[in-house]
Order: C-alpha cells, then structure tokens, then sequence
C-alpha cells in the first residue's frame, strides 16, 4: 500500500511571525550534520504560490544548508491585508524575517515574482545577501516602457476601470475555482503530468481565506501602478554579487528571449535555460534545479576559500 505525505509534512517546521502587527507563515529545515560550508538560504514563491510550491525542495536543500521560505504577505497563509503592495515592500518584509531570525549573508532563490523580489532585496539591502538565483525573472516596468508617453493616460484609464473592485470580485470568484485554476497553473508548466491534487490545492486553499478577495483585489490594483515594481534593467547593473538565472525554455508566462537580454547586463549574471521545462523549474524539475541551486553554492563556498 502506497502512503501519500501531504505537502504540510515536507516543508519543515511551520511557524507564524508578526510582521508590522500582520500575522505571516515561515517554514525552515536544518541539517541534521553539522556543515562548516553551509549558507542559509532564503526561498520566495510566485504570484498566486506559497512555501507549499518549495515541497520538491526544502527537504533535499535542507540537507546541506538552513533552508527558510516565507508566505510573502497576502499569499499562503500569510495575512491576506489590505497593505500598500509592492516589490519595495515584500522586501522589506523578507530583510525584516531575516534581521529577526538569520543575521548572515543569505542565497536568496526566488520563482518569478519572488525573484524579483530576490533581485531588489540584493540592491536594496547588500549586507544580507550572498548570491541570488533568480528563475523566470519577469519585468513589469517592460510594459510601461514600450508603451508611447502619448498613450500611457488612455491605458492608465483603462486599468483603473479593470481595477475596480467589483470586476476584480468578479474575476476572483471565477479564478479560484478548481477548474479554472487548474487551466492557469496548467499554462505554467510544460508538462500537464505536473498538475496534481496536491499543487491545485497549494494554489486553491489560501483563495478560501477571510480577507482574501480583499488582499487580491489590494495586490492586483498595486501591480498597476508605475511604483510596484523596479526596472531589471536597471538594478542588474548595479549589483556586484553573484547570480543565477535558470529559465525554462516552455514559460509561456515571461519570454525566455528576457534571459540573454538581462544576462547582457551584467557579467556577474550566469544564464542556465532548461529543456521542456516551463514557469516554474523548481517544481517541474525539482532533481535537476535542486542540484543547481547546490552546485551553485558550493561554487560560492570554494571561492571565498
């Protein structure tokens, strides 16, 4: 007889932190051995995901290094608050957990939003980080640049319309029906195999949360405003550390093509792009990421050696 582990059991020890009086969801793994070499990392999932989405990797990571991953808030089982949302401030939640509970430079490895949120904790707050591996990179400042400065009025009265909170009630109430985001995970992978029960209901649970049509309507009207998020172009440049941008070659979300322009930005940027894979690798291809990401600081290591 074949047992099932629910995902709650293979993500480490859970626990809630206040963060600015709002209630937020941590996890984290030690290693049983005692690894002089080890660096903690910090995981950060993508828009609509949670610790949950770590399953296939907290476990093995944890082996060789503390592992910490985060419901950044408004996601998971974090609080879902009516907060002034935006890139800048998920970071200052991640730099606050780890002034709180780490104190060392960090890998920060985060999956499309979440590495955003990776690359701007690395620009804005240098004395915690180490490294960055960053998969599915997007840009939302793209959007506003491509647009022509005669036009931006007319398409920011065409957001505000779509931002209204009865039509973002609407939406939500459609979207977080099984169905329906068993159709959007699915345009994340490239392989269909990889929606399982278990991931449509990492995805479906937190959309049943109180408050929580509230904090998506509060993050989707954030995401249309030109401040929720920096330019990569711009903060790739400035960073001297080193980086890691995996792609897979089927994201149907952000255009691989992204990964040789932001790699051109900075020499201290090592591009890795993955065959059959979408969105999101490290659930896709959890054996192959996991022994990048491990690979990767192990490099790190023999370096400052």
């Amino acid at each position: 007889m074949t047992t099932t582990i629910n995902w709650n059991q293979r993500v480490g020890n859970q626990r809630d932190w206040v963060w600015r009086g709002w209630q937020t969801r941590y996890t984290y793994i030690r290693p049983a051995k005692n690894n002089q070499k080890a660096i903690p990392i910090i995981l950060l999932h993508g828009f609509g995901a949670s610790i949950g989405h770590w399953r296939q990797n907290l476990e093995v990571l944890g082996e060789y290094h503390t592992v910490y991953a985060l419901d950044l808030l408004g996601w998971g089982a974090s609080e879902k608050a009516s907060a002034n949302y935006s890139i800048q401030f998920w970071v200052e939640q991640v730099y606050d957990f780890w002034k709180a509970f780490i104190c060392q430079p960090v890998v920060l490895v985060g999956n499309s939003l979440g590495s955003l949120v990776c690359l701007a904790a690395a620009a804005t707050h240098p004395d915690m980080v180490e490294s960055i591996v960053m998969m599915s990179l997007p840009d939302p400042s793209l959007e506003q640049e491509a647009i022509p400065a005669w036009l931006q009025p007319a398409v920011a009265g065409v957001k505000s319309v779509v931002a209204s909170g009865f039509i973002l009630k609407t939406v939500f109430s459609l979207v977080r029906r099984p169905k329906i985001l068993s159709r959007w995970a699915a345009s994340a992978y490239a392989s269909r195999d990889a929606i399982t029960d278990e991931l449509l209901d990492i995805f479906v649970t937190p959309t049943q949360d109180e408050n929580a049509v509230r904090a998506f309507i509060s993050i989707f009207k954030a995401a249309t405003r030109p401040t929720y998020s920096p330019s990569v172009k711009r903060l790739l440049p400035t960073l001297q550390i080193p980086m890691l941008l995996i792609w897979g070659q089927k994201d149907r979300w952000v255009p691989p093509a992204l990964a040789q322009q932001f790699a051109q930005y900075n020499q201290n940027l090592q591009l890795l792009t993955l065959e059959n894979v979408g969105h999101c690798p490290h659930d896709e291809s959890p054996e192959q990421v996991n022994k990048i990401i491990l690979d990767w600081i192990d490099g790190l290591v023999e370096k400052k050696e």
